[in-house]
C-alpha cells in the first residue's frame, strides 16, 4: 500500500487544527450573510444561527469518527471511497475539491470588500486583481511549508477571534432591547429558511479532515479540535450576531454589506470601523487559506488512488508538500476568479456540500456495519445510527431546498464524474469498500480480498504510533487456520504438525508426538475458550506461532469447555526468553475488550490476523 503517510509531515497540532477548523467558518457566513437575512427573517436572524449550529452535528460527529478511524489526506473523498467504492469516491473527490476551491475562491474575493475602506482610492475593478494576489500569496505559502502555513492561520484566527471578542464586549453596552421586537416579523417558515442558509457558513468546520494526515496524534487532536471550534466559532456567530441586531436598526442592514463593521462604527467610531475590517479582512484571509490547504489534498489522495493522474500524488523531495496538487487548485480557483460568475457557482458547491455531509453520515454506517475488526475510531459518534439517519434526512431536505438550477447543475457534475470514472479511473482502481463487506454478509459469501482490513491496519499502526515488535513479525507471517467442524485435540495437533513440519522442516509425526506428550503433561487449554499448546523443538534460533480458530470447537477432554482459539508456539531450547514474552503477549491479547466477540465474527484468517496485530498490549521494541 502506497502512503501519503510517509511523506507528508505531521506537523499540525491541536491549535492548528483548531484554527483550521475556525478560520475555514468565520467569513462571509459572520461578516456578510447577516445584512442578506436581516430582511427575511428580522431579529430572529440570532435563533438561525443556533439552529443552524445544531443542523451541523450530526455531519460533526460522523467525520470526527471517520476521521480519527481513517486520519488521513483526502477527508470526506478517503472516506466515501473505503465504504462506498472508487465510483463514489470520484465523484466524492471531485465534489469536494471543486465545493471548497469555489468557496475558497469566494472568499478572495470576499478579501476586497475589507480593503475598500480601508485603502483609499480603492476601486471595484481591483476588485479581481486582489483576489488573485492572494491567492498567488497562499499558494507560495503552502508550497513552502504546511507549518508556516498552519502558523500563518493560527496567528490570524486568534487575532479575529480577539476582534470579535472586543466587539462583543464593548457593544453590549450600547444595545437597543427594543431593536429585538417583534423578534419573529417573517413567521417561523422564514426564520427556517434563513436557518439553511446559515448552515452552509458551518460548511468550513470539516474542512480540517482533508489534511489530517499531517496532524499529530490525529486521534485525540482531531477530536479536540474541531469540536473546540464548533463550540468556540457557535458561541461567537450567536453573541456577535446578538449585539449587531442590538445596534442596528432594519434601515441600517439594508445599507451596508458589511453589518458587523458598521455596527462597531456605532460603538467606536472610525477606529471600530477599522478594527472589524480588519477582522473581515482575516476572516476571508482564513478561509481562503484553509481552503487552499486542504482542497489541494484531495488530488493527492485521489492520485495515490489512481483515480487521476499519478503526478497530482507527487511531492516535492525538499519541502514534503503536495506541489502539483497545490498548484492546480490554485489555477483553479484564479480561473474562477478571474472568468466565472461566483455568486451562482457558491450555490452550486453548497448543494455540493450537502450531499457530501449526507454521504459522510452514510460512511459511518457502512463502516460500522462492515464489521471490519480494524476499523477502530478513536472517537465513536454517540446515539449511533440514529444521529446518521437525522443528518442524511436533514441534509437531504436541505438539497431540495436550494433550487432547480443548483441541483440541475450537480447532477450534471455527478453524471461528468462517473464519465470520468468509468473511461479513467475504473481499469486503474481495485481497492475493496465497507459496501463490500455488507454484501458479503448479508449474502453469506467469503470474499478473498482483505485489502480495506490490511489498509486499515497501517493507518491504525501509524495513527497510534504502534512500533512493530518481533511477535508482531511473526504474526504478520504465521498461519492461521479456520478449522471446520467440531474436532478433538489429537485432530487439531495434526493440524498443527502439519503447519510446523512445513515451516520448519521438521518430521510431521515428531511434532505430533511432541504435542500429544505435552498435552499429557497438563492440558494446554488454560482458560475458558482458550488453548496455548506450547512445545520445545531440537535446533536453535527456531521459533513460530500458529493460530487457530474453531467455531464449533475443540474438546481437550471431559469436563474442559470446548476451545475456540488456539495459539500454538514451537520453539528451540535457545528461545526460551522469547518463547515466555509470546505467552505474555498472547495473555495480553486476549484480554482486550471485545476481542473474543471480534474474533467470532472475524470473516477470514487475515482478519483475524489484524484482529491480533491491533490488539493493545506492552510491546518490547524492535528485537
Amino acid at each position: 500500500m502506497k502512503r501519503d503517510s510517509q511523506s507528508l509531515k505531521k506537523v499540525l497540532g491541536g491549535m492548528g487544527v483548531f484554527c483550521i477548523a475556525a478560520g475555514a467558518m468565520i467569513s462571509s457566513g459572520l461578516f456578510v450573510l447577516p445584512s442578506v437575512l436581516y430582511q427575511k427573517t428580522g431579529p430572529s436572524i440570532i435563533l438561525s444561527y443556533v439552529f443552524a449550529g445544531f443542523l451541523m452535528v450530526p455531519a460533526v460527529l460522523s467525520k470526527t469518527e471517520l476521521a480519527t478511524a481513517m486520519p488521513k489526506s483526502g477527508g470526506t473523498y478517503y472516506f466515501v471511497h473505503r465504504s462506498l467504492g472508487p465510483m463514489f469516491g470520484t465523484f466524492a473527490g471531485l465534489a469536494n475539491w471543486f465545493s471548497i476551491s469555489l468557496k475558497s475562491a469566494f472568499a478572495l474575493v470576499g478579501i476586497s470588500i475589507f480593503i475598500e475602506p480601508l485603502v483609499p482610492g480603492f476601486s471595484p475593478g481591483m476588485m479581481k486583481l486582489v483576489a488573485v494576489g492572494f491567492a498567488l500569496f497562499f499558494t507560495a505559502l503552502n508550497i513552502t511549508s504546511v507549518k508556516e502555513s498552519g502558523r500563518f492561520q493560527i496567528i490570524l484566527v486568534l487575532g479575529l477571534i480577539a476582534l470579535l471578542v472586543f466587539y462583543i464586549f464593548s457593544g453590549m453596552s450600547h444595545i437597543n432591547v427594543h431593536r429585538y421586537v417583534p423578534f419573529v416579523p417573517q413567521g417561523w417558515r422564514a426564520l427556517f429558511g434563513a436557518t439553511g442558509m446559515v448552515f452552509i457558513s458551518y460548511g468550513g468546520l470539516t474542512k480540517v479532515a482533508s489534511v489530517a494526515g499531517e496532524v499529530k496524534n490525529p486521534g485525540k487532536t482531531i477530536p479536540a479540535g474541531m469540536f473546540s471550534a464548533f463550540i468556540v466559532v457557535t458561541i461567537l456567530y450567536v453573541l456577535t450576531v446578538f449585539v449587531t441586531v442590538g445596534l442596528l436598526g432594519a434601515g441600517d442592514f439594508r445599507s451596508t454589506l458589511t453589518p458587523i463593521a458598521y455596527g462597531a462604527s456605532t460603538v467606536s467610531g472610525t477606529v471600530g470601523t477599522i478594527l472589524l475590517s480588519l477582522a473581515g479582512l482575516a476572516a476571508f484571509v482564513t478561509t481562503a487559506n484553509a481552503g487552499l490547504l486542504s482542497a489541494s489534498r484531495i488530488p493527492l489522495a485521489m492520485a495515490q488512488d489512481n483515480l487521476v493522474p499519478a503526478f497530482l500524488a507527487k511531492l516535492n523531495v525538499r519541502l514534503k508538500s503536495p506541489i502539483y496538487s497545490t498548484l492546480i487548485t490554485s489555477l483553479f480557483m484564479i480561473l474562477v476568479i478571474l472568468f466565472l460568475d461566483l455568486e451562482s457557482l457558491v450555490k452550486v458547491a453548497s448543494t455540493m456540500m450537502l450531499i457530501l455531509f449526507a454521504l459522510v453520515n452514510l460512511s459511518v454506517i457502512l463502516m460500522r456495519e462492515s464489521n471490519i475488526v480494524s476499523y477502530r475510531p478513536e472517537y465513536k459518534s454517540p446515539l449511533y445510527p440514529y444521529v446518521q439517519i437525522a443528518g442524511i434526512v436533514i441534509y437531504t431536505a436541505l438539497i431540495m431546498e436550494m433550487g432547480t438550477v443548483p441541483l440541475l447543475i450537480t447532477a450534471s457534475f455527478f453524471i461528468a464524474s462517473l464519465l470520468w470514472f468509468f473511461l479513467y479511473s475504473k481499469s486503474r482502481s481495485q481497492r475493496e469498500s465497507a459496501l463490500i463487506h455488507i454484501v458479503e454478509r448479508v449474502t453469506s459469501r467469503e470474499m478473498k480480498s482483505s485489502t480495506l482490513s490490511d489498509e486499515l491496519r497501517e493507518i491504525l499502526i501509524e495513527r497510534d504510533g504502534i512500533v512493530e515488535d518481533r511477535f508482531d513479525r511473526i504474526i504478520k507471517n504465521a498461519e492461521i487456520v479456520d478449522l471446520q467442524g467440531e474436532k478433538g485435540f489429537k485432530d487439531l495437533f495434526h493440524v498443527l504438525a502439519g503447519i510446523f513440519s512445513r515451516k520448519l522442516g521438521l518430521e510431521l509425526e515428531a511434532v505430533f508426538d511432541l504435542l500429544v506428550k505435552r498435552e499429557a503433561e497438563s492440558t494446554t487449554a488454560i482458560h475458558e475458550g482458550l488453548a496455548i499448546p506450547h512445545v520445545i523443538c531440537p535446533g536453535e534460533h527456531r521459533f513460530d506461532i500458529a493460530v487457530v480458530r474453531a467455531k464449533e470447537g475443540v474438546r481437550f477432554g471431559p469436563g474442559i469447555p470446548p476451545v475456540h482459539m488456539v495459539f500454538a508456539l514451537i520453539g528451540s531450547s535457545d528461545e526460551r526468553n522469547f518463547h515466555l514474552q509470546a505467552l505474555m503477549a498472547i495473555a495480553q491479547i486476549v484480554h482486550n475488550k471485545d476481542f473474543v466477540a471480534r474474533w467470532t465474527t472475524a470473516r477470514n484468517p487475515q482478519e483475524l490476523r489484524n484482529l491480533i496485530l491491533l490488539s493493545q498490549r506492552a510491546r518490547k521494541g524492535r528485537v
